[in-house]
């Protein structure tokens, strides 16, 4: 198993697909409160990538989240998450979403490691390589693009 990266972050301009209202989580034009914890959560599997094998991911199994500010569109949203706790199958993260230095939002959030191949088959999915018949898409706004970075500070 590879060194633990112990943060990684990612940062997103804030953008009409990622408000509330495009969500539809509320009916304001600000980052909702769904985009910030998948914010979140790209900044934990980023941090979480370093610590597995070949053939292992990470699942989402909580989280406790407090959006705080509002940011409007066009504004820059970091968020960066913390390993700050790590047993055999779990990795719990602090994350803390930024603008301009202001929390925006801070929490945790725990990933529960697990085979992917197998996750798959009990979820329905195939194997990873496996060719899938073609399933209609939902309609979903596409939201921004994090860009994202890490820090090794181990």
């Amino acid at each position: 198993m590879g060194e633990p990266i112990d943060s990684a972050s990612v940062t997103i301009t804030v953008t009409e697909a990622d408000t509330a209202r495009a969500l539809g989580s509320g009916d304001v034009d600000v980052l909702g409160t769904p985009r910030a914890l998948a914010l979140a959560e790209a900044a934990t599997v980023r941090a979480a990538a370093a610590s597995l094998t070949p053939g292992q991911t990470t699942v989402g199994t909580h989280v406790e989240l407090a959006h705080l500010l509002p940011s409007p569109v066009g504004s820059t949203v970091r968020a960066e998450a913390q390993l700050v706790d790590r047993t055999a199958r779990r990795l719990t993260f602090e994350v803390r979403l930024t603008q301009d230095g202001r929390p925006v939002a801070t929490g945790r959030i725990t990933r529960a490691i697990v085979d992917r191949d197998r996750f798959g088959v009990r979820a329905g999915t195939p194997p990873a390589g496996t060719p899938q018949a073609s399933t209609p898409q939902a309609s979903c706004p596409q939201a921004s693009t994090p860009q994202a970075s890490t820090d090794d500070r181990g």
